[in-house]
């Protein structure tokens, strides 16, 4: 379970924010002002910290230039209300993983964390180079192979691929999957999902018209099974 360091001043953004994450299954600690929230930091670990900027006693940008000066990693999506240029610059400078500008939906919120984890968090070796069905996959290489044949792998099916695999035996909406490969700038229409689904079971599933490794959970999206 990731766990999620959110750093808040304003009460009813707080508890909206721990009971949203909570309810998402990651694990939330909170923090109500700067200093509190940069102890947390130096004396916790964290897989991301949530952190605004306009906070009593020290800022959300002098946390970053801290935290980061002691040599503490931990990945840092900024929360401000404030839209400049310079603002995004500057956090981004001191540190920063992400910025996001409120008010912002909790699906962009939590497609940035998604997105962030995701860059962050190390895979495993063992996770590199994988056999899913007929389909032998390297995801650092982008590289295919069925039945000893090379098979051409475009980046979509692999970024795909690889979001159903992190997920594996778990249901994955058709809003995730746009989410996690498109992000949310840019977004085609679920169908376009649905094709790539179709081109990833003619690589892997011996028959492709009775799927029995990615499955549709209808209504919702898919599911890859593994053993």
């Amino acid at each position: 379970m990731y766990s999620i360091l959110v750093v808040e001043d304003e009460p009813g953004m707080l508890m909206g924010l721990k009971d949203n994450l909570e309810f998402e299954s990651y694990q939330v600690d909170t923090a109500e002002d700067g200093e509190v929230g940069l102890q947390k930091i130096m004396n916790n670990t964290y897989n991301l910290v949530l952190l605004d900027v306009m906070l009593p006693k020290i800022s959300g940008f002098d946390i970053c230039k801290k935290a980061r000066a002691k040599g503490i990693q931990t990945p840092i999506i900024l929360l401000t209300a404030k839209g400049e240029e310079i603002d995004k610059v500057l956090g981004l400078e001191l540190g920063a993983d992400d910025y996001i500008t409120k008010p912002f939906s909790l699906r962009e919120l939590l497609a940035r964390i998604r997105a962030v984890l995701r860059r962050t968090q190390t895979v495993p070796v063992n996770q590199d180079k994988l056999k899913i069905g007929r389909l032998q996959i390297d995801f650092k290489s982008f590289e295919g192979v069925v039945d000893g044949a090379e098979v051409k792998m475009s980046s979509k099916e692999v970024e795909i691929l690889h979001y159903l695999w992190d997920n594996n035996n778990k249901t994955v909406s058709r809003d995730d999957l746009l989410d996690e490969v498109w992000g949310t700038e840019y977004q085609p229409t679920s169908r376009t999902i649905d094709n790539f689904i179709l081109k990833l079971r003619q690589k892997i599933e011996d028959d492709p018209n009775h799927a029995k490794i990615i499955l549709t959970v209808h209504g919702v999206g898919y599911r890859l099974v593994s053993n």
